[in-house]
């Protein structure tokens, strides 16, 4: 059986071959025609099974339209194929594509015509019509321009003489080749981080050496540096970026307080979740004669200490944020900067940038500004211990904590009136032990004391933005760091309004921007403590442009803001620490610095932001399919949370855990995937499972390489 296997594979590779080089040689002398002879010398094909591929050949590239037939036997490459660059994306179902650069639909690339570029790469390609549909078109990889560096994570399988990476990746469905002299001792069993070297033609499978051996499959330490790895974060922190922040002084000299306004008098305290360490924000009060209040937001001051350019700025901006993955913390910073000297830790004197407030009874801000500030903190507050004073009205500092209560909701109130979008979802978390295994699964949901804290921090970065953005007259701005939230795409809330539509809810989608967000916060609030709560408010939030950083200020849709920036978090985002330089210089009265360098940074950030929260969202559903791979059989109620040609996917209600329902499962009926009304329909039974139907399933398999949990449906007696 072999051996048949072996005769009936070698013409196919061979010609494969062949046909890669006849493109070669056309493209490499294009507007010249050449009879058949002419092109079986060139490739070297020699004996009668060879030419009579190279005959085949030639009939498929001009049907193609890559080659035309001049006139009989003789052909010519189609000299007026337009060259175009574009990003190509390689995927393990062979479903590649190439994105063009200038913008326009993903065109399908065959592996045949891919000249083996890999995800990321920039390519030269043409276009054709498919010989399948006319309409269509695919592209044919003529040059690779530039190789991105290719890194995979997997499980090694080593063996005497060679050994492979096994990948589970979606953009390669090849195994890796590794030398046994590129494995870096990695052992089989163990995952590893894999680069790409070469990829020789002919070849099979990508060769690959060793970077990092990562440690055992299934370990927590292990599992956690391989999802950092697969998003290419880093899992370490470099050891001269330490000592560089091991060599700057604690101590606080007359020279720092020069010219910085002195609040360590001022009752002052910091809010945070219970395992934070780097308290980046507080927050003082005090009633002024007049009697109204003034109200400081006092921020880290991360850029006394990093200067622009030093290796600790480098690798922060490499960085630009800080990763938060289900049982640890990457920082941004070094720890001794992150944790302890800008860290606002009580009886401490610590240096801050500040946005200073003077509010009436009313939360109406009569006067503000911006600052560098000397604090001491009196106290440590969690959220807690800080919503508890709240609930009962006794503890430490409750009638500074109250005050600042009834301010914020006053700020918040007003805030909504004004069109801000009030989503208000909570986050999913885990009770794990000293091994990293999870114990059971808990809604962290924002209450008053959350609310207290994120609303004077919005009040700060807006008046922050404000300050640099609002000119009088037809003085231009200086350029700055905007957070920016565009528009609903209208089709995504028509489509949205259509589907909430079944569950007896309207939305409007045309009107003013304020009459739009007035209905959103309308249906959010109709919603409130229902069943389809959770998959109504994420349709909601899919239908949203995502926000991001950008020197070009388009306001902020989501908060109802014109000028808005990310001013209260430097110890962990890259952006506030940009932001904090350039109020500095401009403060100072310093020119505005270059927009195109500014945006390139803004860009950067933006990208290392969602790289960040793919690589917290892996490690949530990584925790997920570990938490209910110990609970196999066991059967929950949930919600039908996606449909797709592939399966249902379902949200248990009890924890929140997401699964797929494989179509190939529902096994009573052959089922349709219609795309229009988010259901499948039962060709026979007519059955419809639609996306929001409450459905019970059994936990049936987990698959923690994958990260994948498959459910099987309760029948229903």
């Amino acid at each position: 059986m072999s051996k048949r296997k072996k005769i009936k594979e070698e013409p196919r590779v061979k010609k494969d071959k062949i046909k890669q080089l006849i493109r070669n040689f056309f493209n490499e002398n294009p507007g010249r025609p050449y009879n058949y002879k002419q092109i079986s010398r060139a490739v070297d094909a020699k004996n009668d099974p060879q030419k009579m591929i190279v005959a085949n050949i030639l009939a498929e590239l001009t049907a193609d339209s890559f080659l035309i037939e001049v006139d009989r036997g003789r052909y010519k490459h189609v000299a007026d194929k337009k060259m175009h660059e574009g990003i190509f994306e390689r995927r393990s179902n062979g479903k590649n594509h190439v994105v063009p650069i200038d913008g326009g639909d993903p065109i399908p690339v065959s592996d045949e015509n891919s000249l083996k570029a890999m995800s990321g790469d920039k390519v030269n390609y043409i276009c054709y019509r498919t010989r399948k549909r006319e309409q269509e078109m695919e592209a044919e990889i003529v040059e690779i321009i530039e190789r991105v560096p290719q890194t995979f994570v997997g499980i090694l399988d080593v063996k005497p003489q060679y050994a492979f990476l096994l990948t589970e990746n979606r953009s390669l469905g090849n195994d890796i080749f590794i030398p046994l002299d590129k494995l870096k001792g990695g052992k089989s069993g163990e995952k590893a981080l894999v680069s790409i070297t070469e990829w020789p033609d002919g070849a099979k499978n990508p060769y690959g050496e060793v970077v990092a051996v990562l440690g055992k499959a299934g370990d927590n330490d292990t599992e956690m540096h391989a999802i950092l790895a697969e998003f290419g974060l880093p899992y370490t922190y470099p050891k001269n970026v330490e000592k560089a922040a091991d060599k700057i002084s604690d101590v606080i000299t007359k020279e720092d307080l020069k010219d910085r306004e002195d609040f360590r008098s001022v009752t002052t305290f910091t809010i945070d979740p219970r395992d934070a360490k780097d308290f980046d924000d507080a927050l003082s009060i005090r009633q002024l004669n007049n009697g109204n209040w003034e109200v400081g937001v006092h921020i880290a001051d991360v850029t006394h200490y990093v200067t622009p350019g030093s290796v600790i700025d480098k690798e922060a901006y490499k960085r630009a944020t800080s990763i938060y993955l289900v049982d640890r913390t990457i920082p941004m910073l070094p720890e001794r900067l992150c944790n302890q000297i800008c860290s606002l830790r009580p009886n401490e004197d610590k240096l801050c940038f500040s946005a200073i407030f003077e509010l009436n009874e009313k939360s109406e801000i009569l006067h503000s500004h911006i600052t560098r500030t000397v604090i001491r903190s009196d106290r440590r507050f969690t959220y807690e211990e800080a919503q508890e004073i709240i609930e009962s009205g006794k503890g430490d500092y409750s009638f500074e904590i109250l005050k600042l209560n009834d301010l914020a909701q006053k700020l918040r109130e007003k805030r909504f009136a004004e069109g801000s979008i009030n989503f208000d979802r909570y986050e999913v978390k885990f009770e794990i032990d000293e091994h990293g295994k999870p114990l059971s699964v808990y809604f962290k949901i924002s209450k008053e004391a959350n609310k207290l804290v994120e609303e004077f921090m919005l009040l700060a970065n807006r008046t922050v933005a404000e300050s640099v953005g609002k000119v009088e007259g037809n003085r231009t701005a200086k350029a700055f760091v905007y957070r920016v939230h565009d528009l609903p795409d209208p089709e995504k809330m028509n489509t949205m309004a259509t589907f909430i539509r079944r569950f007896g809810y309207t939305l409007r989608t045309d009107g003013t921007k304020g009459q739009i967000s007035r209905s959103i916060n309308s249906l959010l609030n109709n919603i409130k403590d229902k069943p389809e709560e959770n998959l109504i408010e994420t349709v909601a939030i899919r239908s949203m442009a995502k926000a991001e950083y950008s020197t070009k200020n388009i306001g902020h849709y989501g908060l109802a803001f014109e000028y808005y920036t990310h001013f209260t978090s430097p110890i962990r985002r890259y952006p506030d620490m940009m932001v904090h330089r350039l109020l500095e210089k401009y403060m100072a009265g310093g020119r505005s610095v270059n927009v195109k360098s500014l945006e390139s940074a803004c860009k950067h950030s933006s990208e290392m932001e969602l790289t960040a929260a793919s690589a917290e969202r892996a490690s949530i559903k990584y925790k997920q399919a570990e938490f209910l791979s110990e609970r196999l059989g066991q059967e929950y109620e949930g919600v039908i949370s996606g449909v797709t040609e592939w399966g249902l996917y379902v949200e248990i209600n009890e924890n929140k855990c997401e699964g797929l329902v494989p179509m190939r499962d529902l096994d009573d009926d052959y089922y349709e995937f219609d795309e229009k009304n988010y259901c499948v329909v039962g060709r026979s039974s007519h059955k419809i499972y639609r996306l929001g139907d409450p459905i019970r399933i059994q936990i049936a398999r987990v698959d923690m390489e994958k990260k994948q949990v498959d459910f099987a449906l309760v029948k229903t007696k």
